[in-house]
């Protein structure tokens, strides 16, 4: 017998855990933290939800917290088995997940503060782990690259392919031998997007008889990949014509980047404004430079601009901030300025002291720039509420606020059914599994599939046991 478990990111976008069992082995594919309203959050991840005695390999998909944030926990926990993972997602775990250790840290002595100067309803908050515990995680991964298969468990042999999501990111593909019959399993992780900027396509595999797959724009199309810079070089122009800052909560793995090329790009054409830039997130200052020892994760364009000298992620009038001081000095600075700071969906970091500083401010934009999940700070403010609460306290909100989705790097409704179809081009694909999408997108995807006639689609709820 084959068994899926959903433990996270069923029905939900974030906390993403799934359990893959057979009479031999016990693997987990993933392990996010779950993000959304702080209470909820910080019990939902204390309590991981896997029989961690019984796990014998952990496969991560790529570096998100949603997806890797809760490995130091496991290890926490008792885990000391090993991590799959391509080298790419190695080298930014070691980053991201100190910098998440530091900002659970950073945060609880922050809320203490405030207790102690007796702010009300606010409750104290431990760390869901330290360093040290970041630190056992990180001595149990063994990078795979791309293509190369490995015995990861008894009957299990794994094989990772490019999803094109953010560097590193991986498709899963896993081969199970379960009473003498091999099943092949497809799990996308969260899937990337044809010819976007910075990294090349999403591989698709062929012989996949079960596709897990993720469904986060299941009911959304993006705007055109073209129409990325001018929704950016609008937002810029109209902000620092209002004499006002553009604040872009950016995910400080990929999205940052991605921000800062296009920016790149409008300078090279002569088209951004005269005004400073700023990346004002350490996390990030340190994820740009593991993106340049990757090249080969590239697409040609950018491969050939780094062969060049030409750095796509710098250009004059930007500056990548590392110290509080400069940050303190970025958010009390005179005058307009563009502002990308971490995290993408406003749930930690120092873009909540930003936010603080000018979400109150007409003159001011917000620019979203990704998905923002229910009942985060982020999800908040798309949704344009007239108060929003930062750091315990209540906001008026009056700056600006934009989505420009076209810069999302998840695949969208047409996207993902192609990927289905291409899939199901390639070997006898007999089920679709839908993970990692609000149950409203996933509901209408799977419509979608089954008017186009793959022949069994689920949607299963947390918790939920399926027989592969």
């Amino acid at each position: 017998m084959i068994e899926l478990q959903f433990v996270g990111a069923a029905q939900g976008v974030t906390g993403s855990k799934h359990l893959l069992r057979t009479s031999r082995a016990c693997v987990l594919l993933d392990c996010g933290l779950f993000q959304g309203r702080r209470a909820e959050a910080n019990e939902r991840n204390r309590d991981l939800g896997l029989p961690v005695a019984d796990i014998d390999a952990v496969v991560l998909s790529h570096a998100h917290i949603d997806h890797s944030g809760a490995l130091p926990l496991l290890h926490k926990s008792g885990y000391r088995g090993p991590i799959h993972l391509t080298p790419a997602t190695r080298d930014l775990c070691a980053p991201m997940l100190s910098d998440a250790a530091m900002i659970q840290a950073s945060d609880a002595r922050f809320i203490t503060r405030q207790i102690q100067k007796g702010q009300p309803d606010l409750e104290p908050v431990e760390p869901l782990y330290d360093m040290e515990d970041v630190v056992g995680a990180l001595r149990t991964m063994v990078p795979l690259p791309y293509e190369m298969p490995r015995e990861i468990a008894p009957g299990i042999t794994l094989r990772f392919l490019d999803a094109g999501h953010v560097l590193g990111s991986a498709i899963v593909v896993l081969d199970i031998d379960e009473d003498e019959q091999v099943t092949r399993l497809a799990f996308t992780g969260d899937l990337g997007r044809k010819n976007m900027p910075l990294l090349r396509d999403p591989q698709v595999p062929d012989g996949v008889h079960c596709l897990l797959t993720e469904s986060t724009y299941g009911d959304r199309l993006h705007d055109e990949v073209q129409r990325m810079d001018d929704g950016l070089l609008d937002a810029v122009q109209r902000t620092i014509g209002r004499g006002g800052k553009l604040l872009i909560p950016t995910f400080a793995l990929e999205r940052a980047q991605e921000v800062v090329f296009a920016l790149k790009r409008l300078h090279k054409a002569g088209r951004l404004p005269s005004v400073p830039v700023y990346v004002d997130s350490p996390l990030t200052v340190r994820l740009t430079e593991v993106f340049k020892l990757h090249p080969d994760c590239y697409d040609r364009e950018v491969f050939d601009l780094l062969r060049s000298g030409d750095s796509p992620f710098e250009f004059p009038g930007l500056t990548y901030v590392n110290s509080v001081e400069q940050s303190m000095a970025v958010t009390a600075g005179v005058g307009p300025a563009v502002i990308l700071s971490a995290s993408g969906m406003c749930e930690g970091g120092r873009v909540l002291h930003h936010l603080k500083a000018m979400v109150g401010d007409p003159r001011n934009t917000v620019l979203f720039v990704g998905f923002q999940a229910k009942h985060t700070l982020g999800r908040r403010l798309v949704e344009r509420r007239s108060e929003v609460r930062v750091f315990g306290m209540n906001l008026a909100r009056r700056a600006e606020v934009i989505s420009l989705q076209g810069f999302s790097a998840h695949a969208d409704q047409r996207e993902l059914i192609e990927f289905a179809e291409a899939v199901r081009e390639r070997g006898p694909l007999r089920r679709v599994i839908l993970v990692h999408g609000e149950p409203e997108g996933q509901e209408v995807l799977r419509d979608l599939l089954l008017e186009r006639e793959f022949a069994r689609v689920d949607v299963p709820a947390p918790g939920d046991r399926l027989e592969v």
